[in-house]
């Protein structure tokens, strides 16, 4: 189980962020095991085993907060009166929801794709920039509509046609038009139409302004237009193609250090919002309203319940809630 939590975790971080969780530590009764791993998806949801109902949805809130924040962290999860003794920097000590001597502590590692980074174009710059991008580990494809691999030496992806599905363009991407005039309303116009989260084109700013022009009178909203960023790059004045790259990756770089890229999830990424939640009114357990199987209703509001036990003594006696608030 454990190797097809590690697979799923692997092919996870490919696309989207995730969290791989592993029980590090724990006392009986709890049904979480030393080693137990589970993946935890931006959306929520669950793959493995680190823990039954009453630890896995304070699990998967951490977990989102550790994509949210790109921070690993320690849980511990066990009685309340055991919390103020494992306060400590680096845990997050969080109460237990069912009555039971069991506790955990539970290890959550956010992992996040690498920034994608897509090139358009055929020239020095081009290959310059996918060639730094790589060095820093994130992954760099160049798009090189009619051209071929063998234009591009050294360079492990190379896509030879301007569908930007191909070249796995996301919202989490970034696209850098540089195809130095040849067709560069075209290929921006692809760019744009992707959703890809940022946008650029390498053109002076008479050109840019020209393309832009093209692009308008073709329709394109121009709320995607206000999307591109161009010139793009800091200015370093008058720079040779290879140095055109290095002010591109360098303007990246600082926005990504400034939460300004949507890369990975982060920079308010939709998908990493906490799912929504209510609270067993008997046991005080966090409850996740999707996926609830026990609920019921009662004044007029919906209650939500973590086990059969806790909403069937609820229906029995309605002010049994009040005895736990």
């Amino acid at each position: 189980m454990s190797l097809d939590v590690l697979e799923a975790a692997r092919r996870c971080a490919l696309r989207e962020p995730c969290v791989l969780a592993t029980v590090v530590w724990r006392r009986a009764p709890s049904s979480g095991k030393t080693g137990s791993k589970a993946l935890i998806r931006s959306d929520g949801s669950v793959s493995g085993w680190v823990g039954g109902a009453c630890a896995e949805p304070s699990v998967v809130r951490e977990a989102l907060r550790a994509i949210e924040e790109d921070e690993p962290r320690l849980m511990f999860l066990g009685p309340s009166e055991e919390l103020a003794g494992r306060q400590r920097e680096g845990i997050v000590a969080v109460p237990i929801a069912c009555q039971s001597d069991g506790a955990l502590e539970i290890y959550l590692e956010p992992m996040l794709p690498k920034p994608h980074l897509v090139v358009v174009g055929r020239s020095p710059a081009v290959d310059a920039l996918a060639r730094m991008a790589a060095a820093l580990d994130w992954r760099a494809v160049v798009v090189d509509d009619g051209g071929s691999a063998e234009d591009h030496p050294g360079l492990e992806e190379v896509v030879t046609t301007l569908d930007l599905a191909v070249a796995g363009v996301t919202e989490h991407s970034l696209v850098v038009v540089a195809t130095q005039g040849h067709y560069d309303e075209t290929a921006l116009e692809h760019a744009l139409a992707s959703g890809a989260g940022y946008v650029a084109l390498v053109a002076s700013r008479r050109r840019a302004e020209s393309v832009l022009g093209y692009l308008r009178q073709r329709g394109v909203a121009e709320a995607d237009l206000d999307r591109v960023r161009a010139p793009a790059g800091l200015d370093l004045g008058g720079v040779a193609h290879e140095e055109i790259g290095v002010a591109i990756l360098a303007e990246l770089v600082q926005l990504r250090a400034a939460g300004e890229l949507r890369v990975g999830g982060q920079a308010g990424a939709e998908s990493s919002a906490p799912p929504a939640q209510a609270t067993d009114p008997i046991c005080d357990m966090t409850v996740d309203v999707a996926s609830a199987r026990y609920r019921t209703e009662h004044e007029g509001q919906t209650v939500y319940f973590c086990s059969a036990g806790c909403q069937a003594a609820f229906e029995a006696d309605p002010t049994l809630a009040n005895a736990t608030t």
